[in-house]
């Protein structure tokens, strides 16, 4: 096995004050073709703060597994006059942290949260250019094509989720008179670690394989890792696995746990149980002896579901709200977490994958489609090309077309200087998902249905047509056939859009509650590595299978968060910690099936709802008394309103000062 000093030189690029000529002679000329001039104002476009989160939220688990890496190597960069920047896969800034003065600067060219630093907007620059590139870049001083940023030095690396795919970028960017040498080798070390913080939460209950031709190393970034299905299937692997099998990740997937390993899943557990060492001794194809650790956890079922490996929290429909899709981590397989309905969906899209068979996806608001549908084409031959996601009910009407179809500069009052590519060929060689088709303005169906037909585009304002190439993945939450006998809807849309028609069943019609919720608090229980894992009470449990969740997976997601954050060093969701609303729902609920039923032991919910009112008012009481009876820092603490609670405690003086500011 090759020394860990050879394994960093070969990973490394060159790192001399720049990089060789052809590849910023390529970002050069990649820069000219999008109509950049050098001295052009960058277009910086600052997205608003609702917009922005609205991004952060998307990239959550991301930005989770990121955040402390960054504060960790800004201690080891404080005072360089250098800032630390995370964006997502399209170059958009999530977070930065830096020295404040440096910042300063760094805002005259919106180096901050909000801008775009893909190189169709910022030309030659380490950020966009690592995209373009998938490769870790250093673009110096006048490296840069904008002279704008050429007061600037930056470092950046891609970051690869665990199936190989590019989800963002840290970068680490300086006044280019003070560049140090080192910088890259710690950016590189950080995403290595942001990316084996990944591997961990993705594969968690499989069989995994830690390794390295040295003990000492076994434990360090340095230590190759491969995930395994229990029959030894091949998953992943980490960077250095890939390094040290001296394959890359494409060519690994065509391997087994017995054709890296020279052993069967089998002959491993065995060997694990049996030996008294820390660690076995295993050959590689190659000849090569290594040092290995085997972890092996079976998957958690709930009573009559059967086995699911499930990736992360992000990829269960449970979390269509709390993890919107669109970091690309969702599979399909990793989507089936043991109920009937949704394994026969996804049974169904699996027949059509790369069939040019457009999916149209049911199913109530908040049920999960948007992760469906980014599963369909992570498991689709587009996977690696761009998957674009469209609401059309969040676009006001008069901008949807603009933005579905791009336009033309001087197209319209306001359009952008240079025009805009619309997303239907942003998304060209990939997925278009159009969420919420029931909602797309009459008049735009029409042009639509001419671009599936004929599969090109016109621009707004251009006489020019341009050929595109993409998969349609539709989803919504109305009736489509009552909206066309209403004349609301374009009968022949529909029929070009439903090649297949798939609907989500409503959380409370699945039999996987538990799973699921397990999955959830499991994700949340990132960053209590002090405190005890989160865990429902039974009685707790029991609300929750007879609550109807009409939020779907997005009430659920929204509501245990909440409770995660409140809840005690013993990590018990109890229900002091739900939320008023919650409570409000299940009596609703318990109303409805009262008048349903014949007779209704009335006295039954009234005992019910008596309960719950008791059971809120001592929560309440018991947070006002820990927070002296101030009524504004108790709501706070509970997520509530003040007047919530004095409606619930009128004892409670609305006019009293400890009421708070």
């Amino acid at each position: 096995m090759r020394d860990e000093v050879h394994m960093a030189a070969g990973q490394a690029v060159a790192m001399s004050n720049g990089w060789p000529a052809p590849a910023i002679q390529k970002a050069h000329e990649r820069s000219e073709t999008f109509g950049l001039r050098t001295t052009v104002k960058p277009d910086y476009d600052v997205l608003t703060c609702a917009s922005l989160e609205l991004k952060r939220e998307q990239n959550r688990v991301l930005c989770l597994h990121a955040m402390p890496v960054m504060e960790t190597l800004h201690e080891q960069i404080v005072n360089t006059q250098s800032m630390i920047v995370l964006t997502n896969a399209e170059g958009l800034i999530l977070h930065s942290i830096g020295d404040d003065d440096f910042l300063q600067r760094a805002e005259k060219v919106a180096l901050r949260p909000g801008a775009n630093w893909a190189e169709d907007r910022q030309g030659t620059n380490a950020i966009g250019t690592a995209l373009a590139e998938r490769c870790a870049m250093v673009v110096h001083g006048d490296q840069h094509y904008l002279a704008a940023n050429r007061f600037l030095t930056c470092s950046s690396v891609p970051i690869f989720d665990p199936y190989g795919d590019v989800i963002g970028v840290l970068d680490v960017t300086g006044d280019h008179r003070s560049y140090h040498q080192h910088t890259m080798a710690l950016a590189r070390m950080s995403v290595q670690m942001i990316e084996n913080h990944l591997f961990a939460t993705t594969f968690q209950e499989t069989l995994q394989v830690s390794f390295h031709g040295r003990a000492e190393f076994l434990g360090t970034l340095m230590e190759g890792i491969v995930a395994f299905t229990s029959d030894g299937r091949f998953l992943s692997a980490n960077r250095s696995a890939q390094f040290q099998l001296g394959l890359p990740l494409a060519a690994l997937r065509a391997h087994t746990l017995s054709s890296l390993f020279q052993t069967t899943s089998a002959q491993l557990i065995d060997r694990m149980r049996a030996s008294l060492e820390p660690h076995l001794m295993l050959n590689l194809t190659n000849g090569a002896v290594v040092c290995a650790r085997v972890q092996f956890r079976r998957a958690t079922q709930a009573p009559g579901s059967r086995p699911a490996v499930v990736h992360d929290a992000a990829a269960v429909p449970a979390c269509a709200a709390a993890q919107p899709p669109s970091m690309g981590l969702s599979r399909l397989s990793y989507l089936d977490t043991g109920d009937p309905q949704v394994a026969l969906v996804i049974a169904k899209v699996r027949k059509v994958i790369g069939k040019d068979i457009p999916v149209l996806i049911t199913g109530e608001t908040g049920t999960g489609k948007e992760l469906l549908a980014q599963a369909i084409h992570n498991d689709s031959p587009r996977r690696d090309q761009p998957f674009v996601a469209v609401n059309c009910a969040s676009i006001p009407e008069t901008l949807i077309e603009s933005e579905l179809f791009g336009y033309e500069e001087g197209a319209f009052t306001g359009a952008r200087r240079k025009g805009a590519a619309g997303k239907l060929l942003q998304a060209n060689g990939g997925t278009l998902f159009l969420d919420e088709i029931g909602d797309m303005p009459y008049p735009l169906q029409v042009r639509l249905l001419r671009v599936l037909q004929e599969r090109i585009v016109n621009p707004l304002g251009s006489t020019k047509t341009i050929p595109v190439d993409i998969a349609i993945i539709c989803a919504t939450h109305r009736d489509l056939r009552e909206m066309i006998a209403q004349n609301r809807f374009r009968e022949d849309l529909y029929y070009r859009l439903n090649g297949l028609v798939v609907r989500l069943p409503p959380l409370r019609d699945r039999t996987d509650l538990a799973v699921v919720i397990q999955k959830l608090l499991h994700q949340e229980s990132h960053g209590r590595t002090d405190r005890e894992p989160l865990t429902v009470a039974p009685d707790v449990m029991a609300l929750f299978e007879r609550c109807a969740w009409p939020g779907n997976f997005r009430q659920l997601g929204n509501l245990l968060r909440t409770a995660a954050a409140m809840v005690d060093d013993d990590g018990q969701i109890r229900r002091e910690h739900l939320p008023d609303d919650f409570f409000d729902d299940l009596r609703c609920r318990g109303e409805a099936q009262a008048m349903a039923a014949s007779p209704a032991p009335a006295d039954t919910l009234v005992q019910e709802d008596a309960r719950l009112e008791d059971v809120t008012a001592s929560m309440i009481a018991a947070t006002l008394a820990r927070h002296g009876g101030n009524v504004s820092a108790a709501a706070r603490a509970l997520g509530v309103s003040r007047n919530t609670i004095y409606r619930k405690m009128p004892a409670v003086d609305p006019g009293r000062g400890s009421g708070g500011a």
